[in-house]
């Protein structure tokens, strides 16, 4: 027979409801990656009120899994966002709604004294064919820009499997031809977190955040904790404003807003990437020869591998392998980058999809001297491009490198393929031979398994 629960458990237990994700301003509450994108404004309207101002919030885009169910979810919890001034209006498409948000900056327009609020924040949603379809807009409102108690999220639901779509999509790059920053959240917690610092990153900068989706993140649901207060936001001291700043103004002609995003805009994203290191080290040591970059869903398969492997962190730091988490896959900050290769003999990125990481990575350590120059590989190893006189090139060196592949681009990943890929090159680097024959002996016998499971 069950003991019974204690007195303060029960009285707990009974006042807890499907409603409290959405109704509680503190404490815990269980809900998918869905349901704390429609959290996050409601937070963020709680801070803004902490800070002694008084912002509204708009919401508009277009459905489409893995967001397919999220203005279902919004339309459900119209109450809690009434009560926190926040408005959703779903788009009559893509575009217009884009275009929705975009009007939501423009409220600094307004003469002195006649705003109803301080800012509006403002949410953008869409398929990952729907951000396709709203370069053009994303160009011209990031170039124009945000205001000071705005900011805006496009928030993407990428497909990179076509579970539901004509063609696998990846946002990525078309968030980056936009010259918006790309947020990768890897649990339904850093939807919040991470989300967060998309809003106060897109205040500080005057750009728009990208936030990248996928289903197994944004569909998956977990306990939260729900803290206007939970992340401490640092503002940069290292990066100097230029003369009127950063945010939306008007007469702005066209090639004065180009110059302020190339010249000043994304560096104020890297120095606030930088202050709050949105990008950091999870494991690490005094003697790392190899390092792991992931961000996403890739970085929790790339956890599952080593686990896999029979890697726990104690074990990692005994073979030396250092784990970097990045947050803001573009752009990919510089100090933290060289922070986290300093030292490393060799360095592989495993992302999803084309190379993102990967490419802004290598372009970092391009002018590094020779001998203390990490290797970096990802989609393909060493051997493309291979010559007899010594020299290796990219992927496109050879007339096809598919032999060579390590993480395909093609489909997605999974912790089996990582494992695989982390072995071999451990191998490569004579990091196993430096290590216990038992260690080599039970990774050995993990792959085994691996293998005999067809995976």
């Amino acid at each position: 027979m069950n003991a019974p629960l204690p007195e303060h458990i029960r009285k707990a237990l009974e006042t807890v409801t499907l409603d409290d994700k959405y109704s509680l301003d503190y404490g815990r509450a269980f809900m998918s990656g869905v349901q704390a994108l429609v959290k996050l404004p409601m937070l963020q309207r709680l801070r803004d009120a902490q800070n002694g101002k008084n912002t509204a919030g708009f919401i508009s885009g277009y459905r489409g899994s893995p967001l397919g169910g999220y203005d279902q979810a919004l339309w459900k919890a119209s109450k809690y966002l009434k009560a926190q001034n926040i408005v959703f209006q779903p788009g009559v498409n893509e575009e217009l709604a884009a275009t929705a948000l975009w009007g939501t900056q423009q409220l600094g327009f307004s003469p002195p004294g006649t705003n109803k609020f301080d800012g509006v924040f403002g949410i953008w949603y869409g398929k990952g064919p729907g951000v396709d379809r709203c370069s053009d807009v994303f160009k011209h409102a990031n170039m124009a820009g945000t205001t000071e108690f705005g900011g805006v999220i496009a928030v993407a639901g990428d497909d990179h499997i076509s579970k539901s779509s004509t063609a696998a999509h990846q946002s990525d790059h078309i968030f980056k031809a936009c010259g918006t920053p790309v947020f990768f959240p890897t649990n339904v917690q850093e939807i919040l977190d991470l989300g967060i610092h998309a809003f106060a990153m897109s205040r500080f900068s005057g750009v728009w955040s990208g936030m990248k989706t996928i289903q197994e993140i944004v569909e998956s649901s977990a306990t939260a904790m729900i803290d206007p207060e939970r992340v401490d936001i640092v503002i940069p001291t290292d990066f100097e404003m230029p003369p009127g700043g950063l945010h939306i103004r008007w007469p702005d002609h066209a090639l004065e807003q180009e110059a302020r995003l190339m010249h000043y805009k994304w560096y104020a994203a890297l120095a606030y990437i930088r202050a709050n290191r949105l990008n950091h080290n999870v494991i690490e040591g005094p003697n790392d020869r190899f390092g792991i970059m992931a961000s996403g869903k890739a970085f929790n398969d790339t956890r599952q591998a080593l686990i896999d492997l029979g890697l726990d962190d104690a074990a990692c730091q005994q073979i030396g392998i250092r784990l970097h988490k990045v947050g803001v896959v573009w752009p990919l900050e510089a100090q933290l980058t060289r922070d986290f290769a300093t030292g490393l003999q060799e360095i592989l990125v495993v992302e999803e999809k084309r190379q993102v990481i990967e490419y802004q990575l290598k372009e970092e350590l391009y002018n590094w001297r020779s001998d203390v120059r990490p290797n970096v590989v990802g989609k393909f190893d060493e051997g493309v491009g291979a010559s007899a006189d010594g020299y290796s090139g990219g992927e496109w060196s050879m007339p096809n490198p598919t032999s060579h592949t390590l993480l395909r681009a093609n489909a997605d990943l999974n912790p089996a393929l990582i494992a695989k890929a982390i072995a071999q090159r451990l191998r490569k680097t004579g990091l196993l031979d430096q290590v216990g024959a038992d260690m080599r002996a039970r990774i050995d016998a993990q792959l085994a398994i691996l293998e005999a499971k067809g995976t």
